[in-house]
């Protein structure tokens, strides 16, 4: 099917939502605990069956479409970095969850529907094991809830949600909360790979972890080498580089000698485009044919960018993105040439 991992990255609350070709197929199991092993094992099969059919359909290029990506709505960060305190600080996050909000809203009333909207990492400030974590993850929880039910979430894990140096017990512990931490799925067409970029920033507490996560990749890269599909797109936190693959290592890109292995283990593959978060600025820049596209944050902004999302319509041919401030997204939506993009033929 698609790859070890077939569940959608998406808070148990949501698992009931369909994902095109990758439903979790563990859907509210834990609702149906009066059921004995038998159905249990039947309706597994069948929903076995309805993700193969689904991921089949979703493997065929129809046309082009759009998704939002989002990142960094880090519960609790704008507190903590106006006191100059972010370790420890963080004990408010009113600003964030107004914000967040604010682009669930935006997002669910564009038409038409974006195919999925990802958030790419760093979902709350407080880290594992750390003060108000919990609160934090809470209340995102409950304002994600209202993202329309016709519009899938993809979650992808950042530093402050498995930890800079992510153990077995912080990744175990995301993947309770809020799903896998990396997965693939397909859409219309297009091979989606959701990676966490914390096993290429050190994965010294759980190597284990960083080999199985290589090995997988690497399976699923072959299948965009070999061309069966359309484009291949990955999601990640950290970016690889920020403006240029041979910029020096700093605190929000992977070091020299990693960026370089994955950048051309990417380019072989002939992935399209990388996005990711991270930054808290928006960046980005061209390796070879690879597209590395660094948004800003849905919170704490660290530069003179707005709060915002990226709008990305994925062609025949290419990608084109743009960032919206959240205000321009709620107030007006995409802009005309973006539209006419999916109605290309």
């Amino acid at each position: 099917m698609l790859s070890r991992r077939s569940s959608l990255a998406v808070p148990r609350f949501l698992t009931n939502r369909n994902f095109p070709g990758n439903h979790r197929s563990t859907v509210c199991f834990y609702e149906f605990d009066c059921l004995d092993s038998a159905y249990k094992l039947r309706i597994r099969q069948y929903l076995s069956f309805c993700d193969w059919l689904i991921a089949e359909k979703e493997r065929e290029w129809k046309g082009p479409f759009y998704f939002i990506q989002g990142a960094d709505p880090q519960f609790g960060l704008m507190k903590a970095w106006s006191t100059g305190d972010c370790d420890s600080g963080g004990d408010e996050w009113k600003q964030e969850i107004r914000l967040t909000e604010q682009a669930v809203q935006a997002i669910s009333k564009l038409s038409p529907k974006p195919k999925f909207f990802v958030l790419c990492g760093d979902l709350v400030h407080a880290m594992p094991g750390t003060s108000w974590r919990k609160e934090q993850t809470e209340d995102l929880q409950r304002v994600l809830r209202t993202v329309d039910p016709e519009i899938p979430l993809v979650l992808v894990s950042g530093n402050h949600d498995v930890g800079n140096v992510p153990t077995p017990e912080t990744i175990a512990e995301f993947q309770r909360t809020w799903g896998d931490d990396y997965f693939s799925f397909w859409v219309g067409g297009v091979l989606f790979l959701v990676l966490n970029s914390q096993f290429f920033y050190d994965a010294s507490m759980c190597p284990t972890l960083k080999q199985a996560q290589d090995q997988w990749l690497d399976q699923q890269l072959s299948i965009a080498g070999q061309r069966k599909c359309q484009h291949a797109i990955v999601f990640q936190h950290i970016p690889l580089f920020l403006q240029s693959i041979d910029e020096d290592d700093n605190y929000f890109n992977l070091t020299k000698l990693v960026r370089k292995e994955m950048a051309d283990k990417f380019s072989r593959a002939g992935i399209k485009a990388v996005f990711s978060g991270h930054y808290h600025r928006n960046a980005g820049g061209t390796y070879q044919d690879l597209d590395m596209v660094v948004s800003s944050a849905i919170g704490c902004q660290l530069g003179k960018d707005t709060h915002g999302l990226r709008v990305v319509v994925v062609t025949a041919e290419k990608l084109v993105h743009r960032y919206y401030s959240l205000d321009e997204l709620s107030e007006k939506g995409m802009e005309d040439d973006l539209m006419d993009l999916l109605k290309e033929k």
